[in-house]
């Protein structure tokens, strides 16, 4: 089964397992990784913002429209930034290593 490793906001490292087809945001939530996921993977919201390794970015599927307009919204992007609900897990992504950013912008919240 493929594994994926969080580098998480506190510094440490979680590999988990990371069975073929579920995103990296069900794979956190399946793990109790702090990814917030507001919008629960529909590409409305840039809360699942993650930063992808370097060495993995050119293996994954070019990001769509939709995904760049949100990662437009989101903390700390970098060139190699995407959205942990559109990124699906496959046998070439075995050993995936995604940052966890330090903090969020969730749009969604209604500000009262």
């Amino acid at each position: 089964m493929p594994k994926i490793t969080f580098k998480l906001q506190n510094g440490e490292a979680k590999t988990v397992d990371a069975p073929l087809g579920l995103s990296v945001l069900e794979v956190a939530h399946k793990n109790a990784v702090s990814l917030e996921g507001a919008c629960e993977g529909s590409l409305a919201c840039s809360t699942c913002h993650v930063i992808i390794d370097p060495a993995f970015y050119d293996m994954l599927t070019p990001a769509t429209e939709g995904e760049e307009d949100m990662l437009d919204l989101a903390f700390g992007l970098t060139h190699t930034s995407r959205l942990g609900c559109q990124i699906k897990m496959t046998d070439a992504l075995d050993g995936l290593v995604v940052s966890v950013p330090s903090a969020t912008r969730n749009m969604m919240v209604d500000k009262k």
